[in-house]
């Protein structure tokens, strides 16, 4: 089985919508695919209705949080939409992305890059607006040659001259949220140096205590020394660890099924899932 158990879609930050994204899936090969747009389950309905025979759609959400004062990603699986609590938190943090993205637009503008709200606002179409969309808008005018050019010190990273907090989610409470509504909470990517700062082991260790479930080691921002790293300590905490390609379609370099998780680390989470089955044809 190939598993890849985090990507994205136009319903955040990528450029295929959900259904190109299953039969993109599907010529790559993959038997599963989870769908974890940023703050959203706005895609999924769209890429259910588009499986094809023998495909699996896992549904999750990437939430913005925030761990031990450092911005992190934690993707939920297979949790129940309709449950209250978890989706008011999903509409406080989609409703941020629009008067933190025009902040950032306003940051840029007084660096002298011609980047307008109207140019990114296209970009993101019916997507929740993110910063990918406004690195694209850079690349568009010609500020910088790729949207990963964007994402340093001198412009969008965490950090950066326009850099904007957002609003974030707690990532002891997300854990705990997630948990509530049904689902399995995997910390995403999370010694992605390249990114920005990272938390410690430490903050790791404690969130296993709070109940995390696993932790995402296979992802094209770790080297192999943070993979075996990661990889060793989830073994000594007891937690799941997956592998994804973290696909945005045309916006960054990576293709899906670029990493992928294990039929035993999937069998796993679907086992621990208790607000929502698997999808398929």
């Amino acid at each position: 089985m190939r598993i890849d158990m985090h990507t994205h879609s136009t319903a955040s930050d990528g450029s295929d919508a959900p259904a190109e994204l299953i039969r993109h899936a599907a010529e790559a090969g993959l038997d599963v695919l989870g769908l974890t747009d940023h703050d959203t389950v706005g895609g999924h309905a769209e890429a259910a209705a588009a499986l094809p025979t023998g495909m699996t759609l896992v549904t999750g959400t990437e939430f913005s949080c925030r761990l031990d004062g450092v911005s992190i990603h934690m993707l939920g699986y297979l949790f129940d939409p309709e449950e209250p609590e978890l989706a008011a938190q999903r509409e406080l943090l989609r409703d941020d992305r629009v008067p933190r993205a025009k902040a950032i637009i306003a940051k840029l503008n007084a660096l002298d890059v011609p980047v307008t709200w109207e140019q990114v606002k296209r970009l993101a179409g019916d997507g929740a607006v993110g910063r990918p969309h406004i690195a694209a808008a850079m690349v568009e005018t010609g500020v910088v040659p790729t949207v990963k050019d964007a994402f340093t010190l001198d412009w969008i990273a965490d950090g950066g001259r326009a850099h904007v907090d957002k609003h974030e989610l707690d990532g002891y409470t997300a854990v705990k949220m997630i948990h509530n509504a049904g689902g399995v909470a995997v910390f995403a990517h999370p010694l992605a140096v390249l990114r920005g700062q990272v938390v410690s082991e430490s903050s790791i260790v404690k969130l296993a205590e709070a109940g995390l479930d696993g932790v995402e080691v296979d992802h094209y921002d770790h080297d192999d020394a943070n993979r075996a790293r990661l990889r060793a300590l989830a073994a000594e905490l007891d937690l799941v660890t997956t592998g994804a390609s973290d696909y945005h379609g045309d916006v960054k370099d990576v293709r899906l099924g670029n990493d992928l998780t294990s039929p035993e680390a999937y069998e796993e989470i679907v086992a621990r899932a208790k607000g929502a089955k698997p999808l398929t044809a």
